[in-house]
């Protein structure tokens, strides 16, 4: 018996098998142009290679069903078709048992997204469903990797469900906008309980397979070859009864509403105006409070309401998106990335210490340099007990937290560790004559052919380049605070960075667990260029008639985690003020809250004042010195509406991501969406702020523009070149991405 050399028991790349031996079914329907089928043959065994869709195994009484549609298995048609015709083969042979298992890295992960939107093409799942709940004998799901979302339903649809030890299984679909669709809200509560299910399906958040089997998802865990383990379970199961998961009603009957309500209430406490969350938790009231077909009903209302709805299609735009921005425009096939076995952070502060954390956490050795033992014994012990609260939540076992704390080590060798470096992280102060010394001693001491990247935010690359004589293997690696914890890593291409530099940044980024997006070098770059367009807007909505807890109250109602006001709190205001004297500029409202002493959460004071639990309050006398200013300034206050706050705030990043577009920074607007989604808190049911912009039409976006333009006399907000021409055009920021894609 020969097995793929990918996985053990399973199907490899293209769902290839190697079966000598056995017999090997044929189960799919005639194939579309692109992929057909072929049989070649070892021996006098047929075997199906590449077009098989579902691969169909006799092994005695017991028949294999192999989905093989990599790399996640997708339940696309030539799948559900697939499943059909295995079944009813299976049924005509008389088989007692079949187990379904995935082939790749995974069961399914569930729906095919791309078939959203367009006529389903049959068989349905719910057709596939009803085979499988009226199959005469016992259909097992046998699940490694992932059953998620429709996945999941499936194997709910069968009789059994065993699973490996390290496999996991969940219903996502309350992050892509809207609810399970086939029959998710319905079996899974008969299944473990109504409260139970909510957490799974609101939260949509994977459970592994252990704690899967304690709540009674699964029936087994399989240590060692699963689909071996499986046929063997099902073989020593034939004889049992088993309850469908529709049929049972144990685990529903006497649940309390107000035992239910509460639970969600906890639930929904987080999601900030998110419809999907909503729609989940009234799915599931369905099962308890109707019959099944009911209650299959109701979730097949919710599905088609939301998924047809803005936030959904917001949601499924960022999810394709963050894989579109791994694909960067005009990078040759050929360009590889150079080797990291060894990571060296110079600097471990806050951010040098959360990369160096970033690299453990995912099996990279990792060096903090430091310029001094205190220091050094300082950034080691930050990172030690940032790890050791996630072990006191039970979130990080002891032996994982031991493994993390041996990869990262210290020293304040400069030359002698970063000589060891296959990358060099900068993290240093953010001052350019720092960090040009750091890259000219760096450039001396790193092995010729090592990359040498920095942190900064906002700072040229070209010129920190510009200290070292291997411009083109220095690049940028924005992280974002804490950088252990935030997944977007903005990597900024320098003008001499090679393509072998920018793949390691990529690559090492994807490696650590961080979503790499690749912008070009300007001030800021893009997600600081273009919230630093934003706070003027502030300033001025100040003065004009607003106060903090007006601006945050409409940010936060837009979803935002914190408004902006909060956030300055948050990093302190003396930051902003330093960077603001820095570069010659004043900002009147803000400069007197901090010439009052008022830096923030850190001070118990800001933009608001803290109690000792950092609970925000208003405070009157912030209210003082804005109307304070304003009167000396001569500004008239003014009533200003919840509408006209919210386009201020949002039509100046719009407008600078537009300009960003034209010079090249950014390569699509989608680029400038993942950005903001992943590192400045923008709800993703929003779709980011170009998304935004095309959801109220560029028309509108340039004549809104032009409009505040006007009556702030900001000449900032006159619109882009870009926005003109889209508006003119009829065209949008989700065309321009199409374009950038063909």
């Amino acid at each position: 018996m020969l097995r793929s050399a990918a996985w053990p028991g399973r199907l490899g790349n293209r769902g290839r098998a190697a079966l000598a031996g056995r017999r090997i079914l044929n189960d799919t329907p005639p194939r579309p142009i692109g992929r057909t089928a072929t049989i070649s043959f070892e021996g006098e065994t047929p075997v199906a290679q590449d077009a098989d869709f579902v691969q169909h195994e006799a092994k005695g009484e017991v028949h294999v069903l192999r989905l093989a549609n990599p790399p996640v298995n997708t339940l696309r048609t030539e799948i559900r078709a697939g499943l059909m015709n295995g079944l009813n083969k299976a049924k005509a042979a008389g088989a007692k048992a079949v187990v379904l298992i995935g082939s790749g890295r995974m069961f399914s992960a569930g729906a095919e997204m791309t078939e959203f939107g367009k006529p389903r093409q049959p068989p349905s799942l719910t057709e596939v469903f009803d085979a499988i709940e009226g199959y005469p004998g016992i259909v097992v799901a046998a699940i490694h990797g992932s059953a998620l979302g429709g996945g999941l339903e499936l194997a709910l649809a069968c009789h059994a469900r065993v699973a490996g030890a390290g496999a996991q299984v969940g219903l996502p679909e309350v992050k892509r906008g809207f609810v399970p669709g086939a029959g998710g809200t319905q079996r899974l509560p008969r299944m473990i309980g109504a409260e139970e299910a909510a957490k799974i399906i609101v939260s949509g958040d994977p459970v592994p397979a252990v704690k899967a089997q304690k709540l009674g998802i699964i029936d087994a865990v399989i240590d060692g070859d699963l689909e071996e383990g499986a046929v063997a379970w099902a073989k020593a199961n034939l004889s049992k009864t088993f309850t469908l998961a529709r049929n049972r009603t144990d685990k529903i009957e006497g649940q309390d509403p107000a035992a239910y309500d509460a639970v969600i209430a906890g639930l929904l406490r987080r999601t900030r105006g998110q419809e999907s969350p909503k729609g989940c938790a009234e799915a599931v009231r369905a099962a308890f409070t109707m019959p099944f077909e009911e209650g299959l009903a109701k979730e097949r209302e919710l599905f088609q309401s939301l998924v047809s709805g803005e936030q959904s299609k917001a949601l499924r735009h960022i999810f394709f998106g963050e894989r579109e921005v791994l694909r960067i425009p005009g990078q040759p096939a050929d360009a590889k990335s150079l080797p990291v076995e060894r990571l060296v952070v110079i600097g471990g502060g806050t951010m040098g210490g959360g990369i160096a954390m970033s690299a453990a956490n995912n099996g990279v050795p990792v060096t903090i340099v430091e310029t001094s033992e205190e220091a050094l014994k300082k950034g080691l012990a930050r990172c030690h007990a940032n790890w050791e609260r996630t072990v006191s939540t039970g979130r990080l076992s002891q032996e994982e937290y031991e493994k993390r704390k041996a990869l990262l080590t210290g020293s304040t060798d400069f030359e002698g560790t970063v000589a060891k470096a296959d990358l060099v992280i900068e993290a240093v102060f953010e001052n350019m004559d720092v960090k040009k010394e750091v890259f000219a001693r760096l450039d001396k001491a790193a092995r010729p052919g090592v990359p040498l990247a920095s942190n900064t935010s906002t700072l040229s690359i070209d010129e920190i380049a510009s200290a070292t004589q291997r411009p083109e293997l220095v690049v940028g690696m924005h992280f974002f605070s804490p950088a252990n914890v935030m997944r977007l890593l903005e990597n900024v291409r320098g003008a001499k960075s090679s393509w072998a530099t920018i793949a390691t940044a990529t690559e090492f980024g994807k490696r650590i667990g961080k979503l790499p997006v690749l912008v070009g070098n300007c001030d800021g770059f893009v997600g600081n260029r273009m919230t630093g367009k934003r706070t003027p807007q502030v300033e001025k909505l100040l003065l004009e008639g607003c106060l903090p807890q007006d601006i945050d109250k409409v940010m936060e109602g837009y979803g935002m985690a914190m408004g902006p006001l909060a956030t300055g709190d948050l990093a302190g205001l003396d930051i902003g003020a330093a960077v603001r004297k820095a570069r010659g500029t004043v900002a009147p409202v803000a400069d007197a809250i901090v010439a009052q002493g008022r830096f923030g959460q850190k001070t118990g004071k800001g933009w608001y004042m803290y109690d000792e639990k950092r609970t925000r309050l208003v405070d009157p006398e912030v209210e003082k010195i804005i109307l304070d200013v304003a009167e000396k300034m001569q500004v008239r206050r003014r009533k200003i509406s919840d509408e006209e706050i919210l386009e201020r705030l949002l039509l100046p990043m719009v407008n600078e991501g537009a300009r960003i577009l034209e010079e090249g920074v950014a390569y699509r607007p989608i680029d400038i969406d993942v950005i903001f989604i992943n590192g400045f808190g923008w709800p993703a049911f929003r779709g980011g702020p170009m998304f935004w912009a095309d959801s109220i039409g560029l028309k509108a976006v340039r004549d809104k523009l032009a409009h505040y333009a006007e009556l702030t006399n900001d000449a900032n907000l006159k619109p882009a070149a870009l926005i003109e021409k889209l508006a003119a055009e009829g065209g949008s920021f989700a065309g321009m991405s199409a374009k950038a894609n063909a």
